[in-house]
């Protein structure tokens, strides 16, 4: 497991004791990783990662259009492996979780140790992040240091 925030490992690290999960990733709603379990490639990563922040994007416009409150949470169930997609509120603004998860767990444990994860991380977070601007003069620098973090290198 992998954190930029050490405020995140405590809460996540329960939550993968607990629920099993094969895979799991934390962003924000941009996208931007804030932690990451079993995953052994940057690329991945940042795929799962952006894929994950445009489906749930794109799932908020469509109840936006149907004139329905938004959907907070998706799953999917496949042959050999369960996907659980979830956007929630923290003191640190909207993140999303991604987990994949095998048949030695259920959708339902995942969705309970989520909620007790997230509720968590609501407790710990410390306030709101300085507003600035978005993509500064060193973004990729800073990007590049946040992988090498996520990966221990």
């Amino acid at each position: 497991m992998r954190a930029l925030e050490p405020w995140v490992e405590a809460p996540l690290a329960t939550f993968l004791a607990e629920s099993s999960a094969r895979l799991t990733l934390l962003m924000t709603s941009a996208g931007q990783v804030v932690a990451q379990h079993g995953f052994t490639r940057a690329f991945d990563v940042m795929s799962a990662a952006a894929l994950g922040a445009a489906i749930m994007a794109s799932t908020d416009e469509l109840a936006r259009l149907m004139e329905v409150p938004a959907f907070h949470a998706l799953s999917h169930q496949g042959a050999h492996y369960g996907l659980f997609l979830s956007g929630f509120d923290t003191p640190r603004g909207r993140w999303i979780g991604l987990v994949v998860f095998g048949p030695e767990s259920s959708l339902g444990l995942v969705q309970l140790f989520f909620q007790r994860m997230v509720a968590d991380l609501v407790t710990v977070a410390p306030g709101p992040e300085p507003t600035g601007q978005v993509l500064g003069e060193d973004f990729e620098d800073e990007l590049n240091a946040s992988l090498r973090t996520l990966f221990g290198q």
